[in-house]
């Protein structure tokens, strides 16, 4: 697994218009700002990430890797 100082983020940042998800990581863009910002906040940020993009996934979403093969 990735260590905590290391961003989840894959480069994809096409977001879910409904809860502001990030299709390729799961953070949202306020969360990707405090990822820089503010490092005490990392390790919750991550934490949350796989069930959402989980729940995504659930709505027939592509996530993660998925994310960048074109529909």
């Amino acid at each position: 697994m990735a260590g905590m100082s290391e961003r989840p983020c894959i480069k994809v940042c096409d977001f879910d218009e409904e809860t502001g998800w990030c299709l390729g990581c799961g953070m949202t863009k306020p969360e990707r700002k405090a990822w820089k910002k503010i490092p005490a906040y990392r390790e919750a940020i991550r934490a949350a990430l796989p069930a959402r993009l989980d729940a995504m996934a659930g709505e027939g979403h592509r996530v993660g890797e998925e994310a960048r093969r074109k529909k």
